[in-house]
């Protein structure tokens, strides 16, 4: 049938829901890739339960993904989804709170059995009673549907089943005019040694395209125009794929070879599976046996010249604190990248949150000072793993990355770069048979020492981790020598400042509001003042990627506001550490710590009550 009209929307959000086992993730991915190839910018949240399968039809096994998109410039997630796609009714009744009151529901109709209520607790129909009432409701037998597109082919029902959620793809697809068949290159690629699965999947997601548009239900289709982005070559990334790129980027750049040594660990593990795809780039990853391992080989690794990365998460950077230590005394170049998740102990493995920063800054034995720096977003994920191996490498100590789950695992659209467009890194690498060459001896701008290869003629030394005499690097129990060796190891991680840029406030200078963020809150925080900024509201905004050292202005930028608020997942950890450096000033906090990133409309409610006291 033909439809009444084409609406042109400024932005959209959708989240797709269903089980574990219903490709979820994949179908949410599928139609970001469709997003970049339609020009749009865009964020996205995967939400998956940390259960490996979870039981069947129940809530505690719903894996979600959320995709915000438009024609403007997205920094979030989004708040509430325009249109929910729910394959079972516990999909439905764990996400009907994140949809608006007069959202798109596309529902798997054949899942709504008596059997099926009772998992999800429902105690009637939610499709028979008012529970659905102001929502568009799209009721699709997808499993009839789904056996009916392959009929022809012998596939058994299991194989039939796996490919549904490609029929509730097309649906989505013709809601939003997208090009299905751009699809089919990733059927054809990833199922290249069955043919027949890649044909079952192009019949079933033709077959939701085309039965949506029979649909009287669905009176309007949507198009949202192309983001006004910078002229370029673009593609949906990760942030765990943007970090691995960043640091195959400063491997190049540095002419190092890079090592990754690393445990696999929810949810940083795609970083050293991305990194062992790219061996052309002479990148050498190793699986260890442990978190304790992957460090050690890493700090090997960089003793013997290759620009050295060890990733985890929180618990493992708990295992690596006595190795980090020893990378701190022998002052070699290390990146630590720690994707964080909910804490402590397991935790909330799947579920994001700022949970380890004061483990970033404190978590060693003794004064073990290393440069701390923070990621933004996915895409901001390439360009800080880049900048913490500069630091790393030409400043000789180790970095720690933070990103976190809603970083590594959401996506961004990415404009490729060339390499050769990025600021150089210029380790400080000691010449052969150097006759002023020794162990300790510093750059007096960065305080740094030298990077002696081994087998590099006439620079034969020793490291380890009993104190080094200054200058000379030999073992040393002298009280006198400990301070000012602890003091000089502090001194070269402060002097960072002088390398790093100055806080940059988003706003008018003086403003009765000032939102203070790091890392990952950066998108959700410059949306919510945007919003109040053009509804005349005096709210500002700064965030930190350089935690340690702070960036050299903040002390400056501070004095100019009357209020200061501090939002960040957690506790309080930056505002607690903000209040050692920096106690003249007065912080209020704002802290959400529930595996799920600030909202937009909760912000805008902090801070207008903030400005109403």
């Amino acid at each position: 049938m033909k439809k009444d009209k084409v609406v042109e929307i400024e932005e959209a959000v959708v989240r797709f829901a269903g089980d574990s086992g219903d490709g979820m993730q994949l179908t949410g991915s599928l139609f970001s890739d469709s997003t970049a190839f339609a020009g749009n910018d865009f964020a996205t949240f995967p939400d998956f339960p940390s259960e490996i399968r979870a039981p069947q039809g129940t809530v505690s096994g719903v894996s979600g993904f959320q995709i915000h998109f438009g024609h403007k410039s997205i920094y979030t997630t989004g708040d509430l989804a325009d249109v929910l796609v729910a394959m079972n009714p516990a999909s439905l009744i764990a996400n009907l709170k994140w949809v608006k009151n007069d959202a798109i529901l596309i529902v798997n109709s054949d899942e709504f059995t008596d059997k099926n209520l009772e998992k999800a607790g429902y105690l009637t129909n939610p499709l028979d009673d008012e529970t659905l009432s102001g929502h568009l409701v799209v009721q699709v037998p997808l499993n009839t549907l789904t056996y009916e597109a392959v009929k022809e082919l012998d596939l058994d029902n299991k194989s039939v089943m796996k490919s549904k959620n490609m029929f509730a793809l097309g649906i989505i697809f013709y809601l939003f005019n997208r090009d299905y068949t751009k699809t089919y290159s990733f059927f054809e690629n990833k199922f290249k040694k069955n043919p027949l699965v890649v044909e079952a999947n192009k019949k079933v997601l033709q077959a939701g395209y085309n039965f949506a548009e029979t649909l009287e239900v669905i009176k309007n289709t949507f198009r949202i125009e192309k983001a006004e982005l910078e002229k370029g070559r673009y593609r949906n990334v990760t942030g765990n794929q943007a970090t691995a790129w960043g640091l195959m980027a400063a491997a190049e750049r540095s002419g190092r070879n890079l090592f990754l040594g690393s445990y696999p660990i929810t949810p940083a593990t795609d970083i050293l599976q991305e990194l062992a795809k790219h061996k052309q780039f002479t990148c050498i990853t190793q699986q260890a046996e442990d978190e304790i391992a992957g460090i050690v080989s890493t700090i090997g690794a960089s003793y013997a010249g290759s620009m050295a990365v060890t990733t985890t998460s929180g618990p493992g950077l708990s295992l690596k604190s006595e190795a980090i230590g020893l990378a701190v005394m022998t002052e070699l170049p290390m990146v630590i990248v720690d994707v964080q998740r909910g804490g402590p102990s397991t935790g909330l493995p799947t579920k994001s949150e700022q949970s380890d920063l004061m483990q970033a800054l404190y978590g060693r034995n003794g004064d073990a000072p290393v440069i701390v720096i923070a990621a933004t977003s996915a895409t901001d994920a390439f360009y800080s793993a880049y900048e913490a191996a500069k630091l790393a490498m030409e400043h000789m100590t180790p970095v720690i990355l933070l990103t976190d789950g809603s970083i590594g695992n959401g996506s961004e659209v990415f404009k490729i770069i060339k390499t050769a467009d990025l600021p150089p890194i210029n380790p400080p690498i000691a010449k052969a048979n150097d006759p002023e060459y020794k162990p300790y001896k510093r750059n007096p701008q960065t305080l740094a020492r030298q990077w002696a290869i081994p087998g590099t003629p006439g620079l034969r030394h020793r490291l380890g981790g009993l104190e080094k005499e200054d200058i000379t690097g030999n073992v040393s129990h002298d009280p006198l020598n400990h301070e000012k060796m602890m003091q000089l190891r502090q001194e070269k991680v402060d002097k960072v400042a002088d390398f790093i840029p100055e806080l940059k406030i988003d706003g008018n200078e003086g403003a009765d509001l000032l939102v203070v963020g790091w890392g990952s809150t950066y998108g959700v925080l410059m949306t919510t003042v945007e919003e109040m900024q053009n509804e005349g509201k005096s709210v500002s905004m700064v965030q930190f990627k350089h935690i340690m050292p702070l960036p050299k202005n903040v002390r400056e930028v501070f004095s100019k506001f009357k209020k200061i608020v501090v939002c960040e997942n957690n506790m309080g950890q930056f505002v607690n550490y903000l209040r050692m450096q920096l106690p003249e000033f007065r912080y209020e906090q704002y802290n959400k710590v529930q595996g799920l990133p600030f909202m937009v409309s909760e912000l805008k409610q902090k801070f207008e009550s903030l400005l109403n006291e």
